[in-house]
């Protein structure tokens, strides 16, 4: 988790990821943040997130995204 934690941290450094749990939906992250997430995570954890798994929910917080790359086989 440590990685993604980085990942996020490289796109905003003014968030504390670690304790924030409605990124989306609390609007603290922009659209064009999460697909920069998406790309970053595709990349650094070799998967490809769908299209049907970029929803609020699985971006919310570190932990949703944690549990989406486990759940896609990220290494």
């Amino acid at each position: 988790m440590d990685k993604l934690l980085e990942i996020l941290e490289d796109i905003r450094d003014d968030i504390d990821f670690a304790d924030c749990t409605d990124l989306v939906d609390g609007k603290v992250l922009n659209s064009f943040e999460v697909l920069q997430i998406v790309s970053e995570i595709d990349d650094a954890f070799n998967i490809v997130i769908p299209a049907a798994d970029v929803v609020a929910e699985n971006f919310n917080s570190v932990e949703a995204m944690w549990n989406m790359i486990q759940r896609l086989g990220g290494k």
